[in-house]
């Protein structure tokens, strides 16, 4: 069995170990060590980086007991001792999050007596899900308020292995899911949590921790977070947004919020107008094409481009709303797929579906609506012109 080397020393990034085993399974290939360095998936917490014999470690996963390196290439030395490096700035990072977390879970239950259900330890963002369907400003400003306290007291973070029978001595949160080989990571006076990730000795080493952002996820809330170098990347990230908003809105900072309003009431106001003024285009376009259908007493077929269907929709119904004899049949193509409506007066003896069933047969389509009125689409397979006419024999 593999020495877990990582739980000895945490901040190990260096180790000259030996391989027990080279095999592939549906992952790749892979070795096992007689001790690592790498932390393997687990426990909300994803797995180290690093080097085998300058080979990158892909993935690591405890398989069956025993815990896989995934190589990017197989080792081909016939030598058994390998160095193996693991990549800090990623190990610590980790640290830093899972670290946080346990200390923003324990600030919500201290505070608010809200119970974590459940963790994830993102590449840029972590999350927790809290056991609460509705979760105040206020409420997540005293939490986040106590873990920064926490944080900056540099509270010693310690672990210990102990058996089911000690777990009583313990003010445990929850109960840990094994019974056996027990690991707690102990914030002293306010934290014990059964782990098996990797944390800093202190809660300083964390820096600092900020909310980000909450939404509701199922029955409760999903809570991000960011601890660590990931709150000034955060705040950098940020700053500069800030910065090019500025610029581009011509405002301060203080004044971002305002002129966003002015820019979306001022919006609104325009697409109002936009509306207002279709509506006008169509009554006029509707009157014109009814005007033809009155002239040639034939079915009006006309062809348009770059409208949605929706717009197809509206006018033939206001041109049998006038022309109660009319049979209409609008085709419009947008890039690759060919739409269309088909509408009749309430004095035409015709059920459409029938003929736009053939019209689908021909691209491929699909669709469907009322006798008086159908609509679908399909793939532009043939010229819109050659499709008018075959609709022209249709509705003959």
């Amino acid at each position: 069995m593999t020495i877990k080397h990582y739980y000895q020393d945490q901040y190990s990034t260096s180790l000259t170990t030996t391989i027990l085993t080279q095999n592939t399974d549906e992952n790749g290939q892979y070795v096992t060590l007689k001790e690592t360095i790498f932390y393997p998936t687990g426990g909300g917490q994803p797995h180290d980086t690093g080097t085998i014999s300058s080979i990158p470690v892909t993935q690591v996963e405890e398989v069956d007991g025993e815990i896989r390196h995934y190589l990017q290439e197989a080792i081909t030395t016939s030598n058994t001792e390998v160095v193996t490096t693991i990549n800090w700035q990623r190990r610590h990072d980790h640290m830093q999050q899972h670290a946080g977390q346990h200390i923003l879970t324990a600030a919500f239950a201290e505070s608010l007596d809200y119970e974590t259900i459940s963790f994830h330890l993102g590449t840029d963002i972590c999350t927790i899900d809290l056991a609460t369907s509705k979760l105040l400003e206020e409420e997540a400003a005293k939490a986040e308020q106590l873990a920064n306290q926490i944080i900056q007291e540099a509270r010693p973070i310690e672990t210990k292995w102990i058996t089911a029978d000690e777990l009583h001595q313990y003010p445990m949160r929850k109960q840990p899911t094994v019974s056996e080989n027990i690991r707690l990571v102990i914030i002293p006076d306010f934290d014990y949590n059964g782990c098996g990730g990797t944390h800093p000795s202190s809660t300083s080493e964390v820096g600092s921790l900020k909310i980000l952002h909450w939404e509701k996820h199922k029955d409760g809330t999903r809570l991000s977070f960011v601890a660590g170098d990931r709150v000034l990347t955060q705040l950098e990230k940020k700053h500069k947004t800030l910065q090019q908003l500025t610029s581009l809105l011509q405002s301060p900072e203080e004044s971002l919020v305002l002129a966003g309003e002015k820019i979306l009431h001022k919006q609104k106001e325009q697409d109002q107008e936009i509306t207002q003024l279709k509506e006008q285009l169509s009554q006029y376009e509707a009157k014109e094409l009814a005007a033809v259908c009155r002239e040639n007493g034939q079915p009006l077929i006309a062809t348009f481009e770059n409208r949605s269907i929706k717009e197809l929709q509206t006018l033939a119904q206001k041109i049998i709303t006038t022309e109660t004899k009319a049979i209409v049949a609008l085709l419009v193509q947008n890039e690759d797929k060919l739409q269309f409506v088909f509408a009749k007066g309430e004095d035409i003896e015709l059920d459409l579906r029938p003929v736009a069933k053939q019209l689908m047969e021909k691209i491929n389509g699909k669709g469907g609506g009322k006798p008086n009125l159908v609509q679908g689409g399909g793939e532009a397979i043939l010229p819109i012109q050659e499709v008018k006419m075959f609709v022209a024999e249709l509705v003959k």
